[in-house]
C-alpha cells in the first residue's frame, strides 16, 4: 500500500512544483514592464468586465498578454473600476491592474468664464468632450457660477449644471452675509442681477467696484441704468450677443430690459456674474459718481473716467441736459424685485448707438454715459 502510494505523492510533488514555477514565471510575466511606449489615457467601459478591460488594454498597446491579465484579475481581491485612466509609459501589467483597482481616474477640467448667459454655458457642456448626457432641467438665468470645475470621463452634464447651481447659491449667500452696500438693494436676487450687469459692463477686474458705485447711486438717484447690455440681452431674446451696433430704436424700444426706457433693475440677471462681481456690488467703493466716461487711452489701468455731473465730463456742455437735473431731485424710487430669468444665454455688447456718448463726440475716442453707462465691448 505505502508503495503504491509514493508515485502518486511523486506525481504530486512535480505537479506543485510546476505550478509553483508557473505562478513565479507568471508574476515575473506581470511585474515586468509593459509595452506602453508613452504615457496614454484609456477609457474603460462600464460593465465590460475583466476580460473586455483586457482586451481594450491590449488594443493600446497597455499590456502584451491579455490572457495572463484576465488571470490575475480574477486571482484578485478588488474589482477593476470602470473610467479614464491615465497609464505611464512602461507600466507594468500588475500596476495597470493596481491602478484600476483603485479608482483614480484622469481628473478634467471646466473652465466657465465669467459674464455667459445661460445658453452659452449650455453650449460649452455640450462640447465639453468626457460629459454624458443632456441637461434635462436648464437653469435660470444668473444661477450659474462661473469657475473652474473639475470633472470625470462619464460624469452628466445635469450634474454639472447642479453643482455651478450649488455654488452659486453658496456664493451668493456668502457675499450677501457680508455686504456693506446701502439698502437700495433689497434681496439677494436683485444684488445678483446688478452683479450681472457689472460684469457685462466691465472686464477690469479694478473696475468692478467703482462701475457697481455708479448704478447703486444712479439707482439711488432714480436715474435709469442706460446700459447697452441690459438693452443687448432683451432684443436678442436672452442670446447676449447681438453682432451690430445698438440703435436708437434699440433705445426707445419699451421692452422688459432696456434700462433707457424703463427705470430700476431689469427683470432678471442678463448673464452669470462671478465672485469678484457680486463682492463689488455689495461692497462697492465710497462714492458720489453717477457716469464714467470710456477714454480710449491704451495702456492705462483704467481706461475710464469718472464723474458725478455732466458738466465736469470731457464732453463738456454737450452733456448739460434738463433731464439730469430731474433726476437729482427725484425721490429716491423702490426698486423692482428680481423675476425668474427667461432661458437665455451671454452675449458681446456691440458698439454703443445714438446716445449722448455718441452725440457728444466733440472729445475724440471719448465716450460719456449719463445716458449710457458705456456698455461692455467683447
Amino acid at each position: 500500500m505505502a508503495v503504491a502510494i509514493r508515485p502518486v505523492l511523486g506525481y504530486l510533488a512535480v505537479l506543485v512544483l510546476a505550478l509553483a514555477l508557473a505562478a513565479g514565471y507568471g508574476r515575473v510575466r506581470l511585474d515586468a514592464p509593459g509595452p506602453l511606449a508613452s504615457p496614454r489615457a484609456v477609457v474603460i467601459p462600464k460593465g465590460v468586465g475583466g476580460e473586455g478591460a483586457a482586451r481594450r488594454l491590449a488594443e493600446v498597446g497597455v499590456i502584451a498578454d491579455p490572457r495572463l491579465f484576465r488571470m490575475a484579475v480574477r486571482l484578485g481581491r478588488s474589482p477593476l473600476r470602470a473610467g479614464e485612466y491615465e497609464f505611464p509609459a512602461g507600466i507594468s501589467a500588475l500596476d495597470a491592474i493596481r491602478l484600476m483597482q483603485s479608482g483614480r481616474t484622469v481628473v478634467r477640467r471646466l473652465t466657465v468664464p465669467e459674464g455667459l448667459t445661460v445658453r452659452q454655458v449650455l453650449a460649452l457642456l455640450a462640447q465639453t468632450e468626457g460629459l454624458d448626457g443632456e441637461v434635462r432641467r436648464p437653469p435660470a438665468e444668473g444661477t450659474l457660477l462661473p469657475e473652474t470645475y473639475h470633472f470625470s470621463y462619464g460624469d452628466s452634464r445635469q450634474g454639472m449644471i447642479d453643482r455651478m447651481n450649488q455654488s452659486m447659491r453658496e456664493a451668493l449667500a456668502k457675499s450677501w452675509a457680508g455686504r456693506s452696500a446701502p439698502p437700495i438693494l433689497k434681496t439677494p436676487e436683485e444684488a445678483l442681477t446688478l452683479a450681472s450687469i457689472v460684469e457685462k459692463e466691465t472686464g477690469v477686474a479694478a473696475e468692478r467696484p467703482r462701475v457697481a458705485a455708479v448704478f447703486l447711486n444712479r439707482l439711488k438717484a432714480a436715474m435709469k441704468l442706460q446700459s447697452d447690455p441690459t438693452v443687448i440681452y432683451g432684443i436678442s431674446g436672452g442670446e447676449g450677443v447681438l453682432g451690430r451696433a445698438l440703435t436708437r430704436a434699440d433705445l426707445d424700444a419699451d421692452q422688459p430690459f432696456n434700462t433707457y426706457a424703463r427705470a430700476g433693475l431689469p427683470p432678471a440677471p442678463i448673464a452669470n456674474p462671478g465672485r469678484a462681481a457680486l463682492a463689488a456690488v455689495l461692497n462697492p467703493v465710497p462714492s458720489d459718481e453717477l457716469y464714467f466716461v470710456a477714454d480710449g487711452s491704451e495702456g492705462t489701468p483704467s481706461p475710464r473716467r469718472w464723474t458725478n455731473t455732466i458738466a465736469t465730463s470731457p464732453a463738456g456742455a454737450s452733456f448739460r441736459t434738463s433731464a439730469a437735473r430731474k433726476h437729482r431731485r427725484r425721490n429716491n424710487p423702490a426698486i423692482p424685485s428680481s423675476a425668474s430669468a427667461p432661458k437665455a444665454n451671454r452675449s458681446t455688447p456691440a458698439a454703443g448707438p445714438r446716445t449722448a456718448t455718441s452725440e457728444a463726440r466733440s472729445a475724440k475716442g471719448t465716450q460719456c454715459g449719463p445716458y449710457r453707462a458705456p456698455g461692455r465691448r467683447r
